[in-house]
């Protein structure tokens, strides 16, 4: 990184976080060389603090820790972006965000699931409907998809949203299954996508 601490405001550089999940905004800091040093080595997102005048590592008396995923500068070097993974709810009043926003899980809780069927596969037990559809193989676990899908189809012609919305749950489901199955993981699969429409969002 090349960045010129002497030329900022008091030798301090705002760094501003983002859910490296959702991608929302969670809050704005500032960050002196020490700080940033703390954060790399710690993989936890460490500021200093103007008020308290030192070191202030978010999450410290909460508990409610960012936890680092990639740091970026801008184009002019004054400014980071820190994509991190919260622990909680990020500001002070006990809201998402310090802008008062929602970051709940939303499409990033499919990371979740995707660890879930992950240890299905990797830890099997008896009583998991996953680990079964593992246990039967690919061709089952494909056909599952194909059924679901038609399922899905079924209920795009009629009036009942509820049941399109079961339905396209089922599919999504078993989706996520057959990838891990095939051993590829969603991300290559949002790669493709990206890709088509020229990597943007």
């Amino acid at each position: 990184m090349q960045l010129d601490f002497q030329k900022a405001s008091d030798g301090l550089i705002p760094a501003i976080v983002q859910d490296a999940t959702t991608n929302v905004v969670l809050m704005l800091g500032y960050v002196n060389e020490e700080a940033l040093a703390k954060t790399k080595a710690e993989g936890i997102v460490t500021f200093y603090s103007r008020s308290k005048q030192r070191l202030w590592t978010k999450g410290e008396t909460s508990g409610n820790f960012l936890y680092v995923e990639n740091i970026q500068q801008d184009c002019d070097g004054d400014t980071l972006l820190i994509k991190a993974r919260p622990a909680g709810p990020v500001c002070h009043t006990g809201a998402d965000t310090c802008f008062n926003e929602n970051n709940q899980g939303q499409a990033g809780w499919l990371n979740h699931l995707k660890a879930v069927i992950h240890d299905r596969k990797q830890h099997p037990a008896e009583s998991s409907y996953t680990a079964k559809l593992f246990a039967k193989g690919t061709n089952k676990v494909a056909q599952k998809v194909g059924e679901e899908a038609v399922e899905l189809v079924i209920e795009a012609m009629g009036t009942n949203d509820e049941l399109f919305r079961e339905e396209a749950a089922d599919l999504l489901f078993h989706y996520l299954v057959l990838l891990e199955d095939r051993g590829i993981d969603f991300d290559e699969i949002i790669t493709v996508l990206r890709a088509r429409h020229g990597g943007k969002s």
